[in-house]
């Protein structure tokens, strides 16, 4: 029968599948497009929002530059998406950014692009689900003033869905992203109905507050005005986060995986792009009004002020008296937020399998769990997430500071790498479509890399003294792990390569067996020991108490055991100690000798048994390993508990493999 954690465990993530069943969880696109579009669509739900708060501290008349900055952003998004397109076809292991990098201008650069993703894929999840709390909490009081648990309690959720299974969790999130969809396309037509064809002059609930910008920045101000444009722009690019996941989640696909890809990233960019035109269009038809800070800049405000978001104002004033559709929209926007995570719970784990792969993250990284997906990797994105949640308490407007720029340098990195790629294979390539179709490919790329080093310049600019600067610490940081990673896995392989030389028998083998008292397991112990055929053999018990001692040798005399008994006296009553210096003894007599010691150990069924038993025997056995020329021997004997052990789950964790094998000169 199984125990109550098993089936806890098959209760959350369901039975497990077999390795052949892997073909089972690919996707097709109308599942592809909710899992990896999640987070592009709901940028969506604050991007708009951004741009339109930056410009605010210029006063209400900055509003009027609103489209422009939408423009830039849908030329850097079209720009991005059509260059991404191209590395789908050209990379569809997988590797995404990395494995173009890493190809294209070598490991640093590959690192450098991984550690990027690494840290944005991590705000990903804290920053969607603390923003999707905060809508939520504008709605529910309770949590709003919990948030913070609310957060961890979600990510922890998304964590076991993902755990599922990539394809189950994919239908799961499938309804509420196309949910999502409808209610933004349902307000958006509606509104533009009733402003273009019936005429309505629709006010939202922000349009008579009076707006006074921050003191001495206007719009006259050229330069300072220059700059905030600027930032209003950078602050948009939000919206671009979560483009580069379908590139890193090519292997989730069905066949053709590269052109369903491609075809899933087209539409992930023609959705974002439109839905992003259409709100900030209602935003200046109806005249919202939406500031940085309310309380200084929106005159009669008091403290306590709450402005409703940007999608909660629109659907107040398009909906009218409405209320379904109303709270349709607020209700499937906080949760487009929350789901937006689960696109780094599909990025983050392939790419930490990959890196594994190449040695420069922890193996464990590399296997799949019991239901073929990759749960060391969504389990640790789950973890630094919450750390981040809880240092941050959940505060949204302190995290997205963090945003943006690590996508940004794996973006332009990319795009650089694409630009030698093309130039490699134009270099042989002799059939002039083919040619024509790569010059086209190089240019698009190449405006690519332009365009998006560009704007990874002014956000460095715009953002770095507002928490940027952490991210760009976070991924110094995990790029010198990953280094010292490899380095280590480096050394150890360059240390277990065999040599030339045949390995030299050893002269003599010593047997010692460790002795506490005359029972069944020193018995058992001492039978296999002599059945090894040692060339020496001896017990070995170490004397803390002279009347054990003396009675240990009676019984060991009385029942004419044929094995030397050796007492080694202790007068510190030390154990650990007297048993190395006599192994270490034996072999300084003759380096060429092997000692091999016997240590009885007693198997149990409970973990608290293990509490009060082989304390001792861990103890020496972990000293032990670290003298060379000794051979540890455990030799078990089973008590009447360990009958009623579950053996069937320890089968199941000893027999589960890797989805493939190690890499050559990679240590098992």
């Amino acid at each position: 029968m199984a125990n109550p954690t098993s089936l806890l465990k098959r209760l959350l993530l369901g039975r497990p599948f077999r390795s052949d069943r892997l073909h089972h969880t690919l996707l097709p696109k109308r599942i592809a497009l909710p899992i990896f579009a999640s987070d592009a669509l709901s940028s969506v739900a604050y991007a708009p929002g951004e741009i339109l708060l930056t410009l605010s501290i210029a006063g209400a008349a900055a509003f009027a530059y609103s489209p422009w900055v939408v423009a830039a952003v849908v030329v850097v998004m079209a720009t991005v998406v059509a260059s991404y397109r191209q590395n789908v076809h050209a990379y569809p292991s997988g590797g995404g950014d990395y494995e173009v990098a890493t190809v294209n201008l070598g490991s640093k650069a590959g690192l450098g692009v991984a550690s990027a993703l690494l840290v944005d894929y991590v705000l990903t999840v804290a920053v969607s689900v603390s923003a999707g709390v905060e809508n939520l909490g504008s709605a529910v009081s309770f949590i709003g003033e919990h948030k913070m648990f609310f957060a961890v309690g979600l990510v922890a959720l998304l964590t076991a869905l993902n755990l599922r299974g990539v394809k189950e969790s994919g239908g799961l999130f499938a309804v509420p992203t196309y949910l999502f969809m409808l209610a933004m396309v349902s307000l958006i037509l509606w509104g533009m109905f009733r402003i273009f064809v019936l005429g309505d002059d629709l006010r939202a609930p922000s349009a008579g507050l009076q707006i006074v910008g921050e003191h001495g920045l206007s719009v006259g101000a050229t330069f300072a005005f220059a700059f905030l444009l600027v930032r209003a722009f950078s602050s948009g690019c939000a919206a671009l986060t979560g483009v580069e996941a379908i590139s890193n989640g090519v292997p989730a696909f069905k066949p053709p995986k590269s052109k369903n890809a491609a075809t899933t990233l087209l539409l992930l960019g023609a959705i974002s792009i439109a839905l992003m035109v259409c709100i900030v269009t209602l935003s200046l038809k109806t005249g919202m009004q939406y500031v940085e800070n309310p309380a200084e800049q929106i005159v009669g405000a008091g403290p306590d002020y709450v402005q409703p978001t940007v999608t909660a104002q629109l659907a107040e004033v398009i909906f009218n008296h409405f209320k379904p559709g109303f709270y349709l929209v607020i209700f499937m926007t906080a949760l487009i937020l929350v789901l937006a995570a689960n696109t780094a719970f599909n990025g983050f784990p392939v790419l930490g399998s990959i890196l594994a792969q190449d040695r420069y993250l922890p193996r464990q990284l590399h296997t799949r769990g019991d239901r073929l997906a990759f749960s060391n990797g969504i389990i640790f994105l789950a973890l630094a997430a919450i750390v981040l949640i809880v240092a941050f308490r959940a505060e949204t407007t302190r995290l997205i500071q963090l945003y943006i720029v690590g996508v940004f340098v794996s973006f332009t990195l990319s795009q650089i790498g694409m630009l030698r790629h093309w130039n490699r294979l134009l270099r042989t390539e002799r059939d002039p479509a083919r040619r024509n179709r790569m010059v086209r490919a190089r240019a698009i790329n190449g405006f690519g890399a332009v365009l998006t080093g560009f704007v990874l310049v002014l956000v460095l600019a715009t953002k770095f003294t507002h928490g940027a600067w952490i991210s760009i610490a976070a991924m110094a940081v995990i790029y010198a792990i990953m280094v010292s990673i490899r380095k280590h896995y480096d050394h150890v392989a360059r240390e277990l390569t065999p040599t030339e030389e045949r390995p030299v028998l050893p002269a003599r083998n010593h047997a010692v067996v460790l002795v506490s008292k005359v029972h069944m397991p020193t018995l058992r112990a001492v039978a296999y020991a002599r059945a090894t055929r040692p060339d020496t053999l001896t017990a070995l018990t170490v004397n803390v108490d002279t009347a054990d001692a003396r009675a240990l040798q009676a019984e060991w005399d009385r029942r004419e055991m044929n094995v030397p008994l050796t007492i080694v006296d202790s007068p510190y009553r030390e154990i650990s100690r007297p048993i190395i210096d006599y192994v270490k003894s034996l072999r300084n007599k003759s380096p060429r000798d092997v000692v091999t010691v016997f240590i009885p150990e007693y198997v149990v069924g409970h973990w608290w048994e293990n509490l009060l038993h082989n304390q001792s025997a861990l103890r020496i056995k972990g000293r032990l390993l670290f003298e060379p020329g000794v051979m540890v021997t455990s030799v078990p004997w089973q008590l009447d508990s360990s009958a009623g052990k579950n053996l069937e789950r320890l089968d199941r964790d000893l027999t589960r493999t890797p989805s493939r094998g190690p890499r050559a000169g990679e240590e098992e």
